[in-house]
């Protein structure tokens, strides 16, 4: 039996989960989630538990075992706490500021690049060359920050561009002249 799926989720104060025919809807002080899985996964939710059971050993559902109980504790913990991640713009007149909700980055284009976030995201720019981005939704959190990212990613000779908050970034030597 898979490790990750067995771990039962704990469910803290001030959450609510209701399932449905396995789509489920989990409340809580940052906002609701709801997600619909595969039907053949069984969601037991208890007092304050909810364990994830298979009904076979076959392959497709020892991946789904894992995966439903994993993305099932990302939304109770995005509900609950919410998600963030940070970008820092790292490059001689890289620069990021909002205007309004709209993220407007300067990072050597002769335009500057525009960012509207979608529903249910934050940006924020705590400085001109950091960038915060923060939701209840893992995977959006995610997918906005990999699309900010992508704008300018870092490059291995001079290290300029957008990278995450703490990334390594193996560099390269260069030319060399004789």
């Amino acid at each position: 039996m898979s490790r990750i799926g067995k771990k039962p989720i704990e469910i803290p104060a001030g959450v609510t989960i209701t399932n449905n025919n396995n789509t489920v809807t989990v409340k809580g002080p940052k906002g609701e989630l709801t997600r619909s899985f595969n039907p053949e996964i069984a969601i037991n939710i208890e007092e304050n538990t909810v364990t994830i059971t298979r009904p076979s050993d076959v392959k497709e559902h020892r991946a789904l075992h894992g995966t439903t109980r994993a993305v099932l504790a990302n939304m109770i913990e995005g509900v609950a706490q919410g998600f963030e991640k940070r970008l820092e713009l790292i490059g001689v007149g890289y620069r990021a500021q909002k205007q309004g909700s709209k993220l407007v980055l300067n990072v050597g284009y002769s335009h500057p690049v525009e960012f509207e976030p979608e529903t249910g995201l934050e940006i924020e720019v705590p400085a001109n060359t950091k960038i915060t981005v923060r939701g209840i939704d893992k995977e959006r959190v995610g997918e906005l920050a990999a699309n900010i990212r992508q704008v300018r990613p870092p490059e291995p000779y001079k290290g300029k561009g957008i990278r995450y908050e703490g990334e390594f970034v193996r560099r390269k030597e260069g030319k060399t002249g004789k």
